[in-house]
């Protein structure tokens, strides 16, 4: 039987999707069930432990597919990347009406009503799917009012259908500042490759959700010589976007944020832990 990469394959010894029969040996196949994400943003873990790091991140409104439910988590597979984990059963449900809107801001925050000043529910990243029923106006202010009731700022979010082809380093740089998280997929915590990804999602391109998996296949490799604004330069573990031939962009470790940094002088910095950059890609618009 093959061996598949088991981040984006659903499969264990006892179960595995419907589509990998004949592929990988498990004790029964099944379709899965679709569900959506009903929390802000929840972690996915290769195993359902607590204890164990998250692997990324869901977040409200995204679909997936549950393969199989057990003390308390759900087995699932992402609609958009296809990652495959565990995530906290109560994250999920399956009645939640279709997503019409997406959050566009770094972060946003959920009233109770069309109120600024009542007290938040919620705080939405980027990237949060929510469905919206009417505009409402209260004190010369725009909301969009949910299925709930709850409401959000109009101006932070924008009608799915809508999102183009605009620039993803400039999103990209609107997370400048925020905390380093690994695994972190959101505007509360972000890896090197969730800020690629998410940053692309914004501009309705599809992006792998890990390092390696960008590196493989996301854009077509360049030379060192060619780089220009977009471009994705990767270290072993490690990924970052030009803002220009000569500044980066990315999540990292050293500042524990997103940071703007000279190319040259990271690459001497990261060179002790990871070595030099192992290649250069150009993501396709």
């Amino acid at each position: 039987m093959t061996m598949l990469d088991r981040r984006l394959h659903a499969y264990r010894p006892d179960l595995a999707e419907a589509g990998l029969e004949g592929k990988v040996e498990a004790s029964r196949f099944v379709e899965g069930a679709p569900a959506r994400v009903a929390v802000p943003v929840v972690g996915l873990r290769a195993e359902p432990d607590l204890a164990r790091g998250i692997d990324t991140e869901l977040l409200l409104g995204e679909d997936v597919t549950v393969f199989d439910r057990a003390g308390g988590w759900c087995w699932v597979k992402a609609a958009s990347d296809c990652y495959v984990g565990y995530v906290a059963a109560d994250a999920l449900s399956e009645g939640r009406p279709a997503p019409t809107h997406i959050v566009t801001v770094q972060r946003s925050f959920v009233y109770p009503e069309p109120e600024l000043r009542r007290p938040h529910q919620a705080i939405l990243s980027m990237g949060s799917r929510v469905h919206v029923v009417r505009e409402a106006e209260a004190r010369g202010n725009r909301y969009v009012v949910l299925e709930d009731g709850s409401a959000i700022f109009a101006k932070h979010v924008q009608s799915i259908g809508a999102l183009d082809g605009a620039d993803y380093v400039e999103i990209a740089a609107r997370f400048l500042e925020t905390p380093y998280l690994w695994g972190g997929r959101s505007g509360l915590g972000i890896d090197c490759s969730g800020l690629v990804q998410l940053a692309m999602l914004m501009t309705g391109r599809a992006a792998p959700r890990d390092t390696d998996m960008q590196a493989a296949g996301l854009g077509q490799p360049i030379d060192r010589s060619e780089i220009r604004r977009g471009d994705l330069v990767f270290w072993k573990g490690h990924v970052a976007v030009f803002e220009d031939p000569e500044t980066i962009l990315h999540a990292n470790g050293h500042s524990m944020t997103v940071a703007r940094e000279n190319f040259e002088a990271a690459v001497e910095r990261i060179g002790w832990l990871y070595e030099q950059p192992t290649g250069y890609r150009r993501p396709i618009s």
